[in-house]
Formats: structure tokens, sequence, C-alpha cells
């Protein structure tokens, strides 16, 4: 074997890349001087494409599949480095592998909020979050637009500039979309696609395409969520006083549960005059209204007013010779007055009253001795 053969069998070399860092975008083929050998094997595997660099200058892009690197197949290196003259010589250049596959679940998400005016709330601050996919079309553009010279390129290098291209997009196309709050959870998908056709033409110029775009949530600020929390309230009660009857029986009967609670016992004696306040009305077929209170007749007359109620009798306890005798009525009282048995200066008391009374300092048994007459004169002479 002549020393050409030996030298041709040394050239032989195999190119390849497998990769299982799912994150790497572009991986430099390392060879020391750079020096691929005449007749090597390029294997280029589905979802990648291999790209040469001779001399800082593109040379060609390989597809998937199993390539012999000879003269016949590589017309512009053939060009380079004029091959055609069957000198077979190893040739230093740069082999580049890129990633042709989607890169998934890469997430973005608004910064800052963004103010949009809404035509039933006004202006309104929004914050959004989603993700998408990204994925190298062209190859040839993304390492030269891109990548340039770094060995190892992976997602996290581009991910921010993508991020930032993605929010600009969906700020101006939330901005003039005039979409209500309330609609866009409704809205997403087609916001999502609209997005990513915006920021294709951008991201085209990089060499990469977005074919997945997704829109997770749009938020608005906490204060205005429960605002409308409260509103949404609001409608799922539906009869604000039929509401506030129930909220104010069941707080007075928590209240009137709680042991040893004044407050509780008051509560739930409010809480039974208002009942039988509103039954009596309810009886005499008037409505009533929140609290128990009566509600304005529209048209119907107004029951009549119902008499008072009389007035309690008192009775009445009595001091004789240091003992308490009764409690006697007021007719009782009235009798006992004709009889002699109450004077005007007998002692008495009721309750309410503060402390014993002679009779005649209290009005309503005053009043028994000013019918009887006075005693009479004494006989003349005496």
């Amino acid at each position: 074997m002549g020393i050409f053969d030996f030298l041709t069998g040394e050239f032989i070399d195999v190119i390849h890349w497998v990769d299982d860092t799912r994150d790497t975008m572009v991986w430099r083929f390392e060879r020391e001087g750079h020096e691929i050998k005449y007749g090597a094997k390029l294997t280029v595997r589905e979802g990648q494409a291999a790209v040469f660099v001779h001399e800082g200058q593109l040379a060609d892009v390989f597809t998937p599949g199993l390539y012999m690197l000879e003269t016949n197949n590589m017309p512009v290196m053939t060009t380079l480095q004029h091959w055609d003259h069957g000198f077979k010589s190893p040739f230093k250049s740069e082999i580049y592998f890129v990633n042709t596959t989607r890169f998934n679940d890469l997430k973005w998400g608004t910064k800052n909020p963004i103010i949009c005016r809404d035509p039933e709330f006004g202006p309104v601050r929004l914050r959004a979050f989603g993700t998408y996919s990204v994925r190298v079309v062209d190859p040839a553009r993304f390492l030269t637009e891109i990548v340039g010279t770094d060995g190892e390129f992976t997602m996290d290098e581009i991910s921010f500039q993508v991020r930032n291209i993605i929010v600009q997009e969906f700020s101006r196309i939330v901005a003039g979309s005039g979409i209500p709050v309330l609609d866009m959870a409704a809205n997403t998908a087609d916001l999502g696609k609209l997005v990513a056709a915006e920021i294709s033409g951008t991201i085209a110029e990089y060499g990469l395409s977005i074919p997945e775009l997704y829109i997770e949530n749009i938020s608005l600020p906490p204060a205005v969520e429960q605002a409308m929390d409260k509103r949404t309230s609001m409608g799922i009660v539906g009869d604000l006083g039929r509401y506030t009857q129930f909220s104010a029986a069941e707080a007075m009967t928590a209240a009137a549960q709680t042991p040893n609670s004044g407050m509780g016992a008051g509560l739930g004696m409010g809480m039974g005059m208002a009942m039988a306040q509103q039954m009596g009305q309810m009886a005499a077929g008037q409505p009533s209204g929140p609290w128990g209170a009566p509600a304005p007749a529209a048209s119907k007359p107004t029951a009549p007013v119902a008499p008072p109620p009389p007035p309690v009798e008192h009775v009445w306890h009595i001091a004789e010779n240091g003992q308490t005798k009764g409690p006697f009525s007021k007719a009782r009282m009235g009798r006992m007055a004709s009889e002699g048995g109450l004077t005007r200066d007998t002692f008495v008391w009721t309750p309410g009253q503060d402390g014993w009374m002679r009779a005649e300092d209290v009005a309503e048994l005053a009043q028994l001795f000013t019918i009887m007459p006075p005693p009479p004169p004494p006989p003349p002479g005496t």
C-alpha cells in the first residue's frame, strides 16, 4: 500500500450530531484546525440541517440525509477550492448543525400592565401571559443574523428577544382591537393567531417562525377584579330587598346563638319584634319592605290603623301598722276609701313608683278622695 493510499484512508471521517439537551439550537462540529477530510461522510438527521462555512463565507446547506463530501455534491465548495483538478486533500471549513424541530412550552408575559380603552369600563390596565413555540425555518439566515460564530447556541440566548416582540405586538393588537374586557376570554384563541401572524414578518428576518402562540390568561388589577366580583354578586342576588332581609336574619340568628351575649339578646328581641310586625302586616294584607318596615303602597288603599292598646291597670299596696297589705285594684281602693280603710294620709306603693307616697299625692288615687264629700263640720256649741 502506497503512501497516498495510506493518507486517503486516514482522511476518511464521519460527521454527525446527536443532541440530548432539548434546548440547543446550533452546535458546531469541532475538529482540530477545522480540517474536514475529503470523502468524509456527513449524516444529517431528521429535524436537523448542516451549514458549511468556509473562510467566513457560507458555502452550503445540507438537509436531512447521508452525504459524501466530494466535489460532485458540493458545487459551491468545488468553485471555492478548485477540486475539479482532482487534488484530494483536507479542506478547512466549519460545519454548524442547526436544530429545526420545534422548541415548545416557552413562556411569555407582560412585565408591566397594558393600558387599554374599554368600551364599558373606560381606561383599564391589563396583564397577560401564555406560551409559544419557535422553529428555525431558514438555517442559513439564522446562522448569519443571530448565531454568528457561537459554537453552541441555546434557546435562552434568543428567547428574551422573541418575548419582547410578542409583548409589543400583543399590546398593539389588544389596544386597537376594541374587544371588551369581559369578552376577551372568549377571544383568546383568535387573539393568539392574530399576534402570531403579526410577528411572523419580524421573526422571519431571523430565520425563525412561530408555529403556535397561546394566550393563557388576560387579567385586570386586583382592585378592579374585586369591584367586578361585587357587581357579579349583586347580579346573582337579584332582589336586593329580599337579600337584605335574609342577611339581617342570618346575622341576628348568629348573634342570638352566642352565649352570654347582651347584643345577641337585644338582636333576638329586635328580630322577634320585626317578625311579629311583619306577620301582622301580612295578615292585614300589607306588603313589607327591608328590615320588616312596611313597603309603600302604590295603588292599594292603606289598611285602617288599629286602636292603641288599653292602658295598663295598676295594683296597689298599702302600709298599715308597719305591715304591707295588698295588692289591691283601683276599684278595691275606691271601696276602701268609701269605707274609711284608705285615707289621704295612707302610704301607698305601685310597681314603677319611686318609694312610698301618701295617697293624696298620687294623682291616680287623689281623685278617689275628691269624689267623697269632706267630713261634716262639728255640731254647734262644741
